[in-house]
């Protein structure tokens, strides 16, 4: 693929995996991180975007979002206003 990016659901070794992939290809074109972890108790979850940015797994030019939240509620609400509502929308009538 040309572009890569990365929709990581809560944080930890996952996290870290999707991150470092992408890493070998000089850093996702995207990233939305959805936790619930704050930065100040020094947990990988909890890392900002920027973060990614400054090791190269996420490239400078990007815009990364982290969206404090439980993912379990969020991302529903994110598949359909993004890529349900494209798929639905583009889907020709049979």
């Amino acid at each position: 693929a040309n572009n890569t990016g990365m929709i990581i659901l809560g944080g930890g070794v996952i996290k870290h995996h999707i991150c470092n992939a992408n890493l070998m290809r000089n850093g996702a074109d995207f990233a939305v991180y959805v936790n619930t972890a704050s930065e100040y108790d020094g947990s990988d979850a909890g890392a900002r975007p920027d973060e990614a940015v400054s090791w190269g797994k996420i490239r400078p030019n990007a815009t990364p979002v982290k969206l404090y939240a439980d993912a379990t509620l969020v991302f529903p609400l994110i598949v359909a206003q993004t890529f349900a509502k494209y798929h639905f929308s583009n889907k020709k009538n049979v």
